[in-house]
């Protein structure tokens, strides 16, 4: 099959929970497609048990430019600060947020605790991402773009999923809210719904579960990897999308069929 080459060169990226996972193969795909990223972590070092770099070293090490800011996107002021780092680049074109949290827990056990804890770092934080990145963006007169992390938890009920498919559905929401409300300024606004992907945010999945089956004849037949979905990213930032706002991709393998 065919290629497709992107180019963000001269533009600058900030990707939210860039260290590990989904975050780190978006945040070192736009590092190779030229443009300034900036991981925006509560930590630097990857959780990935494949990576050992920091994301923002991996990517100077293959020419691009890059640097980390701790962050916890929970904490509205944090958000700013990551927004002011990236004015040192130029000012934010791109902002993916997609730092989350994952706790499995039957909807009788979750506490008010587990509630706020999930719904403040994939809620309120891609809620105030998109909130900070469209004022810059504004303030600039920069069209950019903004693409949210959902789930296929989304658009299906799933057992031990409650608390945190709340946010997931909330995240699609806000996506064609905002998309609404910022196509008058150029901003576009859309998500990307990750399937089953082999990361450790689902309580120490390897990249070996990629080749799990998951039930008889089935949809997907495994699991998918973060390179999976990271392209669906780069298209969503690209000039190949100027004409596609408030949508969700889903990347799923098949899973929502």
């Amino acid at each position: 099959m065919g290629h497709i080459d992107a180019d963000f060169a001269g533009e600058t990226v900030v990707v939210t929970g860039g260290s590990s996972g989904i975050g780190r193969a978006v945040a070192m795909g736009f590092g190779d497609a030229g443009a300034t990223v900036i991981n925006a972590d509560v930590q630097a070092a990857p959780k990935d048990l494949d990576a050992g770099t920091p994301t923002h070293e991996a990517i100077e090490e293959r020419g691009g430019t890059a640097a980390f800011v701790e962050t916890d996107v929970s904490d509205p002021a944090h958000i700013k600060s990551v927004i002011a780092a990236a004015r040192e680049f130029g000012g934010v074109d791109v902002m993916v947020n997609n730092a989350g949290v994952h706790r499995s827990l039957a909807f009788l056990d979750v506490s008010p605790e587990d509630f706020a804890f999930v719904h403040g770092v994939n809620a309120r934080g891609t809620f105030f991402g998109t909130q900070a990145a469209a004022r810059d963006m504004i303030d600039r007169g920069d069209e950019g773009a903004i693409i949210n992390t959902s789930s296929t938890t989304a658009g299906r009920a799933e057992w031990n999923h409650s608390h945190y498919a709340t946010t997931k559905g909330g995240i699609r929401m806000l996506t064609r809210s905002a998309a609404l409300e910022l196509d008058e300024h150029g901003i576009r606004v859309n998500a990307v719904a990750p399937g089953p992907i082999a990361t450790e945010i689902r309580e120490g999945w390897s990249r070996e579960a990629r080749d799990t089956v998951r039930g008889s004849g089935g949809l997907p037949s495994r699991a998918g990897t973060p390179e999976d979905v990271r392209d669906a990213y780069l298209y969503l930032a690209s000039e190949g999308a100027a004409y596609v706002t408030g949508e969700t991709l889903w990347v799923d393998g098949g899973a929502h069929v």
